[in-house]
């Protein structure tokens, strides 16, 4: 780990290195597609503690706290999880820190794996905490170093913005040694105290700051210009650099930002000053572009670029009205593949007996809100972490009877631990009569398998702290609990029943883990007898990719399947079975 060597890396590994290098001691983070590989990569390294927390905010405050103690720290999140950490990130700005601290926060252009296509640049602004932004790999842990020197030399938090491309594409970096500064704590009421008094005299502090760091924005090193053409000047950042020098290669002049907040103002009006027509890519908002305007220059960007989704390569050519240079443009159409629930899923069969009861469902954020597509088409609503439950409380709130008795929200175990206990707290305390059903499927599923504060084990996988789900929401206040297995229809069925006419809130626990997990052993998968089987169709109302209509007939593939046997509870003519005689061969 020591010696200096050049190695290929993803941008989220190379950020872990960083890490390392920097000689960062404490790490807290909460699984976010594209920010999760950071933490994971980084718990690799014995010499950093590493830790999944409930959820960001908890996250980031834990790091401030080390950060308090002296010792250099750091936290991830997705763009969204920035949200749910933005509470103590806007009070950190004010009251500065004690040792290093760097928040990495990776936005999703393109919504590969999110519900909405925010622009994290606007946390930095409002914040008004400084913000790098890596173009790749190298830069990613180059900017990582960078930005606990700015955290120290500038007492602030440092904020780096990754997006989906960096964090997931590699590139060659070139490693170094380790090396860990330290500081002592001190007593200091007056700067980390946020009290009325004391936040008034700290808010001239943030802006005598921001102000040295407009100043160091215009020399750092970080913000780099490549003189080209002069024709056509593009002023960009992190993808969309990468995007404009595969199109345009040495044409053009680019003003490359690494620092994204604050902007600099004269490097801006210099690098215009030499090009005769100004540009700025830029994904999503026109951040860079309404600053360049603001300084009074005439610039395009978001007259001929889109606003949405990420950019390419082709779209960056047709924008400039160029060909897309040879090897780089798709000409064949890629086969669509929509989301959807695994073989085994224990989602499935739940979502499956929500259907066939009419229940309105209120959904949250995990794997299971693929149960909004068909055939299964049960969910109705995902907004984000923990809503699920909090609207539950209002919908049954104002519409009342009936709607009591026909909706239920929906929430994965991780979400649960997330931000789903307060709105379940909410319907305890105002008493709605509904119904909140856990999916405790024993992981984070959908960002790839984290531990939660519900399995027992922590990010290394070693023994740990294991909250009891159905002891918990009994503290909370609901008396009626009920465990039900996924993989059992009818019992799911009768539980669902009974629990809508209970005129109080109550909780099922819907437990089978995810069929992915290594340690889960699964049964023999089943096969058709064809002497049985109509071709009839009932078995793909689950919508399992596991089996499909051939020649009128339904086959099972058994790589896929896992022999779960919820497709056999609807197969009335008993043509779905392990080893039949007749089946697929």
């Amino acid at each position: 780990m020591a010696n200096s060597s050049k190695q290929l890396m993803l941008g989220n590994k190379a950020i872990a290195r960083g890490l390392f290098e920097a000689g960062v001691c404490f790490i807290s983070s909460y699984p976010g597609t594209p920010s999760t590989e950071v933490t994971e990569e980084a718990a690799k390294y014995d010499e950093i503690y590493c830790e999944w927390a409930p959820n960001e905010k908890v996250a980031m405050e834990a790091a401030f706290g080390a950060c308090l103690a002296g010792k250099r720290s750091f936290c991830a999140q997705k763009h969204v999880g920035l949200n749910v950490a933005a509470d103590p990130l806007y009070t950190m700005s004010y009251t500065g820190v004690n040792a290093g601290m760097v928040v990495l926060v990776a936005d999703d252009p393109g919504m590969h794996s999110s519900q909405n296509e925010q622009d994290s640049r606007y946390h930095a602004i409002a914040s008004k905490v400084p913000m790098l932004e890596p173009a790749d790999s190298e830069e990613a842990l180059e900017f990582t170093k960078e930005a606990f020197e700015i955290s120290e030399k500038y007492d602030t938090p440092v904020l780096i913005k990754m997006c989906t491309r960096v964090a997931h594409s590699q590139s060659v970096v070139e490693t170094g040694e380790r090396n860990v500064p330290s500081k002592t704590y001190e007593k200091d009421i007056a700067k980390y105290v946020m009290m009325p008094g004391n936040a008034k005299k700290r808010h001239p502090f943030v802006e005598e700051r921001t102000a040295k760091l407009r100043e160091y924005a215009e020399t750092a090193p970080i913000n780099k210009v490549f003189m080209g053409g002069t024709k056509v000047g593009i002023i960009t950042s992190s993808t969309s650099y990468q995007y404009v020098r595969e199109v345009f290669g040495d044409s053009v002049s680019v003003l490359k930002l690494g620092m994204v907040n604050p902007l600099p103002e004269k490097l801006i009006k210099d690098f215009a000053a030499k090009v005769e027509e100004l540009y700025v890519v830029e994904e999503l908002d026109p951040i860079i572009e309404n600053h360049v305007k603001a300084l009074g220059l005439k610039v395009s960007g978001k007259d001929i670029l889109p606003i949405c989704d990420e950019f390419s390569q082709t779209k960056v050519a047709d924008a400039f009205g160029k060909e897309t240079p040879c090897g780089l443009k798709i000409d064949d159409e890629i086969p669509g593949r929509p989301p959807v629930m695994c073989a085994g899923c224990p989602h499935r069969g739940l979502f499956y007996v929500l259907k066939q009861n009419k229940c309105t469902v209120l959904g949250d954020i995990g794997c299971y809100t693929l149960g909004a597509v068909p055939p299964l088409s049960t969910i109705e609503m995902t907004l984000c972490m923990g809503a699920s439950i909090g609207a539950l409380h209002g919908f049954n709130k104002v519409l009342g009877g009936e709607a009591e008795k026909h909706t239920v929200a929906v929430i994965g175990d991780s979400t649960f631990m997330h931000s789903g206990m307060t709105g379940l707290a909410n319907v305890a305390y105002n008493q709605t009569n509904s119904t909140v059903i856990i999916l405790d499927n024993s992981i984070t599923g959908m960002t790839g398998h984290q531990q939660n504060p519900t399995t027992g084990y922590n990010i290394k996988g070693d023994p740990a702290g294991k909250i009891d789900l159905e002891a918990l929401v009994r503290a909370m206040g609901i008396e009626h609990v009920r465990v039900v297995d996924p993989y059992d229809l009818a019992q799911c069925d009768k539980v669902i029943k009974e629990e809508l006419e209970v005129e109080a809130p109550s909780v099922i626990i819907s437990r089978r883990p995810c069929a992915l997990l290594k340690y889960v052993k699964h049964n023999a998968p089943l096969k058709v007898d064809k002497d049985k089987c109509v071709g009839c169709k009932s078995c793909m109302r689950i919508g399992c990719p596991a089996i499909s209509i051939r020649d009128g007939k339904a086959v099972i593939d058994e790589t896929l399947c896992v022999g779960c046997n919820v497709c056999t509870q609807l197969c009335k003519l008993g043509a779905l079975c392990p080893g039949c005689e007749g089946g697929d061969k």
